[in-house]
């Protein structure tokens, strides 16, 4: 058993994946020019997934603290600072959400103005 949480490849990992990728993505995105819907919507989906993983992660990680000798791990996981570790997923899943919502809108409002040049017959107040 380890003597800490901080020195366990699980944790690294969930720091590269919380902090490093959403950095990562931010930098593509400043670097470009433009950027497809198809993008916008993939990278969407990312933020989401990168929020179900720290969550499922912040959760092992607390229960491995438990465990642990080590009251560092228990000042981080355990007590009421873990809170404070949860608006990441929080504002990751968020901003995930809200790129998919901005794709979605944009594409039924151009669904309905081709519907409305095909079918001027149609349209309703």
């Amino acid at each position: 058993m380890n003597n800490s949480v901080f020195v366990q490849l699980d944790f690294w990992g969930m720091v590269a994946v919380s902090v490093l990728m959403p950095c990562a993505i931010y930098a593509a995105l400043l670097a470009t020019r433009s950027v497809s819907r198809t993008t916008v919507l993939l990278l969407g989906f990312v933020m989401v997934a990168i929020a179900g993983f720290d969550v499922y992660f912040l959760q092992r990680m607390a229960t491995v603290a438990r465990e642990t000798p080590s009251l560092m791990d228990d000042a981080v996981f355990v007590s009421e600072v873990s809170f404070a570790l949860y608006l990441f997923p929080l504002m990751f899943g968020g901003i995930g959400v809200n790129l998919i919502s901005h794709i979605l809108v944009s594409h039924l409002v151009g669904a309905e103005k081709r519907f409305s040049k095909e079918h001027p017959e149609d349209r309703q107040l």
